[in-house]
């Protein structure tokens, strides 16, 4: 057992507990040891139950008339409980959708942008929380505001600063991701939720480096939307993602138009269309044929094996691994964002000169797997990786970045 403060969301200490530390995970994944895999922020592996429940699932597939009729909405509730399970949201809240870039969508849908107002955005920040807002800007008569990747690395000042700005159209919506996918740079979002309620304004967080790393609690946030994905932090496949939306937005209009959306369109019934009004809840956001056998299936588990692990453990072992690189390479003139100011699973590193060609790929040819984003080195460690995994990385860094006359050494 370990003493340690527990880390919330913003990544500040927020309570002093007694944790367990989580040890590797790398026996429940079938990852060889010669690999070091830092690249979860990009994709994660497969956990073995993970990829065991994939293939059953394709045989169930391949004999569709093994499944029972409640089959379908069993994998609907058990990813949308697991999902609301990790931000402590109701499931009631939960829609289920394919991509960031959906849910997004969707709450443009749902949610007006008054004329005359200001939507703010991140620079750099991913496409999906972004793109949406400067294709509707012209035509719907608001600004997009882009905040500036700040020097010093505080993203969270810098978003504050906009939000707050003397003299600017007021703010309608911050559309922003909760941690910087390129370096890791982490924003407060119980800061910025706060300011934004003090405008009356809507905050729409794209939570993909977050959810089931770092706390959230959307009861205590009151956030409008919260998105993600379960292919990288939620060990999950590509193509499932969720939508929270808070309850005063359940009302609103679906991007798709859907059966299962309505209270009583079946295909069972005498009459089809028997009932057209909407589901009342985040039910009725659902995206069409959400029937995805395989994969909802493959979801849950990544989810459910994360909020059994839990965000205090999982955040202990992931800062202890990130921490161990960055003393690992403070003598080797690479740039490292201060440890506040950064999400602690994730690791940026900056190079004088920017960063030295083929050097990512030089890694790979060595079996460390890491990330180039925005001209940086992209650190980003799960709970499959252990302290071989790092100190690996920093002796082939070392030895790639001092000159090919120490290479193999």
């Amino acid at each position: 057992m370990a003493g340690v403060a527990a880390i919330g969301h913003n990544g500040c200490v927020i309570a002093q507990e007694t944790i367990q530390m989580l040890p590797s995970q790398r026996a429940a994944f079938e990852i060889p040891r010669e690999i070091c895999y830092l690249n979860a922020a990009s994709y994660s592996p497969l956990p073995l139950r993970t990829l065991e429940a994939g293939r059953a699932a394709v045989g169930r597939k391949g004999a569709p008339w093994t499944l029972e009729a409640s089959f379908a909405n069993q994998q609907h509730e058990r990813a949308r409980n697991a999902a609301a399970r990790l931000i402590n949201a109701e499931a009631s809240d939960i829609a289920l959708i394919p991509s960031i870039s959906y849910g997004v969508a969707t709450a443009a849908k749902i949610l007006p942008i008054r004329r005359g107002t200001r939507v703010i955005v991140l620079e750099n920040d991913h496409s999906s929380p972004v793109l949406e807002w400067l294709t509707r800007a012209e035509a719907e008569g608001f600004a997009v505001e882009t905040v500036r990747q700040p020097d010093d690395g505080d993203w969270t000042s810098a978003v504050l600063a906009s939000i707050e700005r003397s003299g600017a159209p007021p703010v309608s919506l911050a559309s922003i991701s909760s941690v910087h996918w390129s370096d890791g740079g982490l924003i407060d979002v119980d800061k910025v939720g706060t300011a934004l309620r003090k405008q009356g304004a809507a905050f729409l967080i794209d939570a993909t480096h977050s959810t089931g790393v770092l706390t959230t609690d959307v009861k205590r946030l009151d956030p409008d939307f919260v998105i993600f994905p379960t292919y990288k932090w939620l060990l999950g496949p590509y193509g499932r993602a969720f939508l929270y939306v808070a309850k005063r937005h359940h009302g609103g209009n679906p991007l798709e138009q859907t059966a299962s959306g309505r209270r009583n369109v079946r295909a069972e019934n005498a009459v089809y269309f028997s009932d057209i009004n909407y589901v009342p809840d985040a039910r009725r956001f659902d995206m069409g044929e959400r029937d995805h056998f395989i994969s909802m299936e493959m979801a849950s588990i990544g989810m459910e094996m994360m909020a059994g692990w839990g965000t205090p453990a999982v955040v202990q072992r992931l800062a202890m691994l990130t921490e161990r690189i960055a003393d690992g390479v403070r003598g080797l003139g690479v740039g490292i964002p201060p440890a506040d100011l950064r999400a602690p699973h994730v690791l940026s590193l900056a190079f004088e000169g920017g960063m030295p060609a083929g050097l990512v790929e030089g890694l790979a040819s060595d079996g460390v797997h890491v990330a180039q984003r925005l001209g940086r080195m992209r650190i980003s460690p799960h709970v499959y990786n252990d302290e071989a995994d790092v100190d690996w990385f920093v002796e082939v860094l070392g030895r790639r970045l001092r000159g090919p006359s120490l290479r193999g050494a």
